[in-house]
């Protein structure tokens, strides 16, 4: 094997290194002009105002957090606000009549409705009923989370701006609605790190069936942060993370001296190029080894009782389900994994919403509720942060003429989560929407506000969990956000 010469090795590399900017001379000539002589793209060691240890992760917190860990739960395909949590019995009393049109003024529609000249109001295809000592609301199509609303906070008006799911579902996890951006996990892996050595920061499931409905990895990417704060997806079968389990003819030892020369070889390299990806990578070499063991552990299931499982529902006995991946949630968030990102696609009833709704909320029902009840019961819930919806709601009209195959668009104006645990409100609910469920008639909370909250609760301050990337100081919440104060404990 010829010998590599250092200068011509130190040269490429650095060559390589430039060119990755993007930007070149105008690049270094811009960054002069700003003040500095930083690479565009590069990030500055406080991270646009954070203070960061040597892992990258906060000194200190910003507030006392209520809570240590995150699960948000992901109804993607827009789960129908009049046919969950919001009763209005004003659509009963006029269903089949249009929506007033000083209701429905000159706001957005997607282009599924845009053109109808008629919007015939739907009643909510189920009876509701009030619960617990709260008096929630809630569709009898949900019987499980009837169960369980006094631990919960309702949220009835989320808004957004979008109206179609990619846009919607980016918007909601990362706060921006093109590709590119680090969703909520991955600014939390940044800020805070782990707990647990032997386990990713930000974990992601995904169940359902996809049916059109967009969805795609930058829903758990790490956008312009170091990879190493990126999503890992568990999937079912026998290998739950791709590409951890040793290839055959390779055991413990093997791997083992493999990374170890990898590395001492990158940090020759990264001495010369000074490349931020290069120690992400090998971090993520390192995790990838210690998850050999310590997710074959997480994802076996079969010590747990048949009480548990049970609680959980019939589909928690089979791999890749809604319930298995809130089962396994449960399982993460006590081994003190910081954000576990649980999503479901479904929910987009554009047609036979009668026949298609009811299935849905059967499938998901009984697990959300079971993962509530077990977090409370093994003192979890105190410390984690539960939030459950979807990126926008549905018209309270018609999409199309009612009949047997009658469905309902897409609707932004205002929608419903509910949250659970982290020092929010139990038995709550936040916001009222009008008797159309069609515009809210207190303040809105807009994506950018949850953002906030939810960083809040981390004891993160939203404004000053910046990174630097392209010239710019960026935020999950952007430049909007506010602490929605009302439903903390």
């Amino acid at each position: 094997m010829k010998q590599i010469d250092a200068n011509r090795l130190k040269t490429a590399l650095a060559r390589r290194a430039f060119l990755k900017t993007g930007s070149g001379l105008g690049a270094l000539a811009l960054a002069e002009l700003m003040g500095g002589t930083r690479l565009l793209g590069q990030a500055p060691s406080s991270a646009g105002g954070v203070m960061l240890k040597s892992n990258g992760v906060l000194k200190e917190l910003h507030f006392a957090p209520r809570a240590k860990r995150v699960i948000r739960i992901h109804m993607i395909g827009a789960v129908s606000q009049v046919d969950s949590f919001d009763y209005k019995p004003m659509l009963e009393k006029m269903h089949g009549e249009q929506l007033p049109a000083s209701i429905r003024g000159k706001g957005r529609l997607s282009t599924m409705s845009a053109a109808q000249s008629s919007f015939p109001i739907v009643k909510p295809i189920s009876p509701f009923s009030q619960h617990g000592q709260s008096g929630a609301w809630v569709s009898d199509l949900f019987p499980y989370t009837a169960k369980i609303v006094d631990d919960l906070c309702f949220i009835k008006t989320l808004r957004t701006d979008h109206v179609n799911h990619d846009p919607a579902a980016k918007f909601l996890h990362t706060g921006f609605q093109l590709a590119g951006r680090p969703p909520e996990g991955a600014w939390v892996a940044y800020a805070i790190g782990s707990e647990n050595q032997n386990l990713p920061a930000f974990v992601a499931f995904t169940s359902g069936t996809f049916g059109g409905v967009s969805h795609d990895a930058s829903n758990w990417g790490s956008g312009f942060l170091p990879s190493q704060y990126q999503g890992v997806p568990f999937r079912a079968g026998k290998d739950p993370v791709l590409y951890v389990s040793n290839p055959n003819g390779m055991d413990m030892q093997d791997r083992r001296g493999m990374l170890d020369v990898i590395g001492k070889l990158s940090e020759k390299q990264h001495e010369i190029s000074d490349d931020p990806e290069i120690p992400a990578k090998i971090s993520q070499y390192e995790m990838a080894y210690r998850m050999m063991t310590s997710v074959p552990e997480v994802a076996d299931i079969s010590k747990e009782p048949d009480r548990i499982l049970d609680m959980y529902g019939p589909d928690v006995r089979k791999a890749g389900t809604f319930a298995r991946n809130c089962l396994l949630a449960r399982r993460l968030a006590e081994r003190d994994v910081r954000f576990i990102s649980v999503m479901h696609v479904g929910w987009d009833h554009h047609t036979n919403i009668m026949q298609r709704h009811p299935p849905d909320c059967l499938m998901v029902d009984q697990p959300s509720a079971a993962l509530v009840a077990d977090l409370k019961q093994r003192g979890l819930l105190k410390d984690t942060l539960v939030m459950w919806g979807s990126e926008f709601g549905r018209t309270s009209f018609a999409q199309g003429p009612i009949d047997s195959n009658v469905g309902r668009d897409h609707h932004g104006n205002n929608f419903t989560w509910w949250l659970a645990g982290g020092g929010v409100k139990p038995g709550f609910s936040h916001g009222e929407t009008d008797d159309f469920s069609y515009n809210a008639v207190t303040p809105s909370v807009e994506i950018h506000d949850a953002h906030a909250t939810m960083l809040h609760i981390l004891g993160i301050d939203h404004e000053r969990l910046t990174y630097r990337s392209q010239g710019r100081d960026f935020r999950l919440t952007d430049v909007a956000g506010r602490l929605v104060k009302e439903i903390l404990a």
